[in-house]
């Protein structure tokens, strides 16, 4: 029986169930048994919400300013629209535009910024400043999002028998973290991969350096969903301890993913979403003939992007 976690009751109320989609052509292409596991179809279009929405309700301030690339942002945005609350997001210049008007849509303010001549956590800081009422939340290195993105680790922990292993795409580390918290609290113990780009992959080397290394700067992977500088803190405690391995995945990969999942699942996909499928076919001797869940973690795709990837001869 899945285990409870302290507060997130009215979460549940809220979030889909994580859509599982199995898919004989994407078995063929891999050479093992993938299981899908799609938040594409959760509200704001990805697991971001579970993690939103948990931060939200449980902070004081009626006032919250956050930097996202987007899926966070939105996320908030529409948390705060149901709690009545506001939100500032401070989000790359060049984040996809679906991403932007998406915040907007959801009543959220957008602060646009380029990294280049300044990093997101700076803006935060100069906007708390000027915004003294309000609170900084991390789109993945916080308790609440933790225990928020555990409840899709719950579901796939009462789901166990569907797959061998599991592997999540790796950003600043919130969700793979807390589909390893949502496993240890209900006692299962399939093995759990990260899924990383491999000019992204700050995740991997500080696994196997034992502590946490800082990318220089945002790098500009495909997969704009995990363009971060480096682990959260509370993260890496927990996936330090918690996870297999991080598979670094080239960026033909992913392009070469997100394309077979739209036309072999019929998946609309962000290119982040597709990291763990693009690293089952980067490493496929080390899941061939297994069942393994892939976290599909997105689909807010611009459409310009889409295109361009699936006419592309990658």
């Amino acid at each position: 029986m899945v285990q409870t976690y302290e507060g997130v009751d009215r979460l549940r109320q809220l979030i889909r169930p994580t859509t599982i989609i199995q898919c004989d052509a994407l078995d063929d292409l891999t050479g093992a048994k993938i299981v899908l596991a799609s938040e594409t179809f959760q509200r704001t279009g990805s697991f971001k919400f579970r993690a939103a929405f948990n931060v939200a309700q449980n902070v004081q301030s009626q006032t919250l300013i956050a930097a996202s690339s987007g899926n966070f942002g939105q996320a908030l945005a529409h948390a705060c629209q149901i709690l009545g609350k506001k939100c500032i997001i401070v989000m790359p210049h060049n984040s996809m535009s679906v991403k932007i008007d998406a915040v907007k849509r959801y009543g959220g303010i957008v602060d646009l910024l380029d990294v280049s001549e300044k990093t997101r956590a700076h803006r935060v800081e100069e906007l708390a400043k000027e915004n003294p009422e309000a609170c900084i939340v991390s789109a993945f290195d916080d308790p609440f999002v933790i225990a928020g993105n555990a409840t899709l680790g719950e579901e796939l922990a009462f789901r166990d028998g569907l797959f061998d292993c599991i592997v999540v795409p790796v950003g600043g580390g919130g969700l793979i973290s807390g589909i390893i918290r949502g496993f240890t609290m209900n006692s299962c113990n399939k093995p759990i991969f990260g899924a990383e780009p491999l000019i992204a992959n700050d995740a991997a080397r500080s696994l196997q350096e034992g502590r946490i290394i800082r990318n220089e700067k945002e790098p500009q992977t495909i997969a704009d969903g995990v363009r971060t500088l480096s682990l959260g803190e509370h993260n890496w405690r927990i996936i330090r301890d918690g996870v297999s391995g991080i598979i670094e995945v080239p960026e033909e990969k992913i392009v070469q993913a997100v394309k077979a999942l739209f036309t072999l699942a019929n998946l609309k996909v962000e290119p982040t979403g597709a990291l763990s499928l693009a690293a089952v076919l980067t490493d496929p001797e080390r899941f061939a003939g297994k069942s393994v869940c892939c976290i599909v973690s997105g689909g807010n795709v611009d459409p310009a992007v889409l295109f361009k990837i699936l006419g592309s001869q990658s």
